[in-house]
């Protein structure tokens, strides 16, 4: 069956990193677009990041720009989101989804990771 494992969370001081990773099987992984999406406290949940299937374009939220890389091995069938310059706004659940095609309507998100906790605070 489909599966979307996130790992990489934690607790991390502001001004740190972390690394998350998404390991997908049970589907074509290079055929779908993938997306990281948070879910910050007492908020709706924020598209983040979108990477193509062949992983040459991503697009990004205004907030991470500049901070936040994601990056696709297709080999590995893993996402990877690399998070720098992290701030406690930062601090949600980061989930990572899959979709066929393209978009910000994370209704239209095929598949579904249970998601990582990231923490920032010192």
């Amino acid at each position: 069956q489909v599966q979307l494992v996130e790992s990489g969370g934690g607790l991390v001081q502001p001004g740190g990193s972390l690394r998350l990773s998404c390991a997908a099987s049970g589907f074509t992984f290079s055929n779908y677009w993938m997306y990281w999406v948070r879910h910050r406290p007492g908020k709706a949940l924020e598209w983040v990041s979108a990477t193509n299937a062949g992983g040459g374009t991503t697009y990004y939220t205004d907030s991470v720009k500049g901070r936040f890389t994601a990056s696709r091995a297709n080999v590995k069938n893993t996402l990877y989101l690399q998070m720098n310059s992290l701030s406690p706004e930062d601090t949600a659940l980061y989930y990572c989804a899959g979709g066929r095609w393209y978009g910000l309507d994370l209704t239209d998100y095929e598949y579904w990771g249970q998601g990582t906790q990231v923490t920032v605070s010192s």
